[in-house]
């Protein structure tokens, strides 16, 4: 079970899944999710297309009933779906992007949690993948809610991994660098420092994710030995010289 599955990170961890011959129940906001279970169909497994509006609870609980009347176990799922917001200040941004990006980035992703969670400890079993950021590493000025909503699920992963230790159901934390997605585009960063630099490739970023996953690893930086320095830096860097820096990458 993948969201944000219509393209970039999502759509190339479907591809790693089905690979391996797992059917996949996806979902995207737009017709493309369509487009995206049709090549995964042509790897050889079965894959199941749902458009959903991951800002609404109505969406969110929606893709769940669908996959809920598949009536088959979900072994895996990745909870992929997030947006970002750049282009200004949080003085100039709107209040309604950012209301909507939490209600993407948290709130859909715990109240798609609880849903996993609760049907995959009956069966003793099943690992699940959240999406965060290397952002949550750091402050992110001109970006300042999106950090904080990735800092939320690094530790909200970290949180639910303790917990389910006992259980059979692993969770693994994804901390993708910048890559070769739409991501920076549509959050209106184009003119900006990190959005016209070069990206990490997102099948590197996938597979990584991927291979954490399956070996049950905490959490892994996505992305090359540079994006992984400045992960590892971040641990050591005060708090307001990581900001200067960020906002050196993001201010428009």
């Amino acid at each position: 079970m993948i969201t944000g599955a219509s393209s970039g990170l999502g759509f190339e961890m479907a591809k790693l899944f089905a690979k391996d011959g797992y059917d996949l129940a996806i979902t995207g906001s737009s017709d493309r999710i369509f487009e995206a279970a049709e090549t995964i169909r042509e790897l050889g497994v079965e894959a199941y297309p749902h458009k959903a509006d991951a800002a609404a609870y109505e969406g969110v609980e929606g893709f769940w009933d669908f996959v809920s009347d598949l009536d088959r176990p979900v072994e895996a799922a990745v909870l992929n779906v997030g947006i970002g917001i750049g282009g200004g200040s949080f003085l100039e941004t709107s209040l309604e992007d950012e209301m909507r990006l939490i209600s993407i980035n948290i709130t859909g992703t715990v109240h798609l949690a609880k849903r996993v969670v609760h049907h995959m400890v009956p069966n003793s079993r099943g690992k699940i993948l959240i999406v965060s950021s290397i952002s949550a590493t750091t402050p992110t000025p001109y970006e300042t809610v999106y950090g904080p909503s990735k800092a939320f699920g690094f530790a909200f992963a970290e949180s639910l991994r303790e917990e389910l230790r006992e259980t059979g159901v692993t969770v693994t934390a994804l901390l993708p660098g910048a890559t070769d997605t739409n991501f920076h585009a549509n959050a209106g960063m184009g003119d900006t420092q990190i959005g016209s630099s070069s990206k990490n490739d997102k099948e590197l970023v996938a597979k990584q994710g991927y291979e954490a996953l399956m070996n049950d690893i905490d959490h892994v930086v996505g992305g090359d030995e540079k994006t992984k320095k400045e992960a590892e830096d971040n641990r050591t860097t005060s708090e307001t010289e990581k900001a200067a820096i960020h906002a050196e990458k993001t201010r428009p």
